[in-house]
């Protein structure tokens, strides 16, 4: 269950959702303790998400509010010259190529090469001469521009929160022409403005798309941070995913520490012997989540609290889980418990009396829970008739997989304990045809049930949260002595940035 998963969206925005500096939070002297989500994203990862990053930046220079900018100047013989351009605007907008490095003074750096930019707008100059003559005009004019941009992102860290700094951003100017009315030949006019204004427009141009580019990073960051609290709350059964220590930005990863505390209602699980150790993780996949036991378990654990570990069989569901084998042995035992009627007359529940117990082994996640299990006669113009009902102690053996964007538990190995056992059709509990029927049918279809009925119930889940939207390729999860690793590479669904750009901004 990678729940940290969604903090996907972007060089500007999984880059920093991740991680966060620890220039203004304190975690204390032991590292990794009270950590219980560990993501780590691969240099590969990176660079793949890089190929978004056009969209960011072609975003900040689109909404950046450019000024009107102003200037004059005094010329031998010719008096006082006063310009002003206004209603500045960017037009047709490239990128030739983006590149990521990470350094391990806690920061991103970002080199866009090449921006291309066309700007429109309005030239307003005035001119009064020696002799007192005034000349006032109004001209389009457009500037070419070819532009370099370096951001070196800065990490910080706000109320254990991610709190980006975009704002070490330089714009190296390659090329700056101006056209006056689509005049693209040189002439006395446009040389004597375009030295005028050269200067102030460079200044005004960094201020402003740095600015906005700021302002993106920080939008886009509490976008993700708010995406990813949504994607681990459900009801009032929440997980925090804010830092238990300082993050880590190596050569080739980054890697983040974060709580993992359950939160239901208003209580809460703490955490502080994590196993955790970078060591645990490899660099060979796009990203990787290492959850431990303790968090999942006090997921299971909250959910039993809200009432959400209970499971209803009905007609088909129950037919296939009772006809499991086709013989005399099944046939009879079947006809004693529902007392020749209908599948479509009857109903069973299943549901856990106790908070279930799960931890992790190399041969999987391992389940112990007392279950209850009944099953109604539905009479007509009668009071429902309880056919069976059983308490067992159940330990299962499950291991997890995630294809089709499906999350898939299967069971490898289980045991039932019947501790209490009550059936209208053998009152003394000794038929030997109905227990050995019950017994190999909770094993062989019924613990498969409700295995694959929890699967299915965590995928709809997950796919509430969006996690389906994103293109999730080969991946493990890999169960360990007392924690899980999930491990994955990754396409990004560029659709997802667009969107969120062009409602944001």
């Amino acid at each position: 269950m990678c729940w940290a998963g969604r903090m996907v969206l972007g060089t500007l925005s999984m880059l920093l959702g991740l991680v966060q500096a620890a220039a203004a939070c304190e975690f204390g002297p032991f590292p990794y303790r009270s950590t219980g989500i560990v993501c780590r994203m691969t240099k590969p990862a990176a660079l793949l998400l890089n190929r978004e990053t056009a969209q960011v930046i072609q975003a900040a220079f689109r909404n950046a509010q450019f000024p009107n900018i102003t200037g004059e100047r005094s010329m031998r013989l010719l008096g006082r010259v006063a310009y002003g351009l206004s209603g500045i605007q960017v037009n047709d907008l490239s990128i030739e190529r983006s590149e990521v490095e990470l350094k391990e003074d806690n920061a991103i750096h970002i080199s866009i090469r090449n921006v291309t930019a066309l700007f429109k707008g309005t030239l307003t100059y005035g001119y009064a001469g020696a002799w007192f003559l005034q000349l006032f005009h109004s001209v389009d004019f457009e500037i070419e521009s070819s532009i370099d941009l370096q951001l070196n992102i800065n990490l910080m860290c706000q109320k254990d929160q991610v709190a980006p700094d975009a704002s070490d951003c330089y714009l190296t100017f390659h090329k700056l022409t101006l056209h006056l009315q689509g005049d693209k030949q040189p002439g006395w006019l446009k040389q004597l403005f375009t030295d005028f204004i050269s200067f102030t427009l460079k200044l005004v141009l960094k201020r402003e798309v740095c600015k906005e580019i700021n302002t993106v990073a920080q939008t886009l960051t509490n976008y993700i941070l708010d995406l990813a609290a949504n994607f681990v709350r459900d009801g009032d059964i929440a997980v925090d995913i804010s830092l238990a220590s300082d993050p880590v930005i190596k050569a080739t990863y980054i890697e983040s520490y974060h709580k993992g505390i359950v939160l239901y209602r208003n209580s809460s699980s703490r955490l502080s012997d994590s196993v955790f150790s970078p060591s645990l993780l490899t660099e060979s996949r796009m990203l990787y989540f290492w959850l431990s036991e303790h968090s999942l378990s006090s997921l299971a654990a909250a959910a039993f609290l809200e009432g959400q570990l209970v499971l209803s069989l009905r007609r088909e569901k129950l037919q296939e889980l009772f006809e499991m084998e086709d013989s005399e042995v099944q046939r009879k035992a079947v006809q004693m418990i529902f007392q020749g009627t209908s599948y479509n007359d009857s109903v069973a529940k299943v549901w856990s009396l106790s908070q279930p117990q799960i931890s992790f082994q190399p041969k999987g996640t391992i389940v112990r829970s007392l279950v209850a299990v009944e099953i109604r006669i539905l009479l007509a113009g009668e009071e429902p008739l309880v056919a069976l009902y059983m308490e067992k102690e159940i330990t299962a053996t499950i291991q997890a997989t995630y294809a089709d964007k499906k999350l898939i538990l299967q069971p490898v190995d289980s045991s039932v304990v019947i501790k209490v056992f009550r059936c209208t059709a053998d009152p003394s509990g000794e038929d030997p045809s109905i227990q050995s029927f019950l017994q190999n049918m909770i094993l062989a279809a019924g613990i498969p049930e409700v295995t694959s009925s929890i699967g299915s119930a965590l995928t709809s889940l997950l796919n509430s949260k969006r996690l389906d939207l994103f293109d999730i390729i080969n991946p493990e999860i890999i169960t360990r002595e007392g924690y899980v690793i999930v491990q994955l590479d990754f396409g990004f669904p560029s659709h997802l940035l667009l969107n969120f750009l062009e409602k944001s901004l």
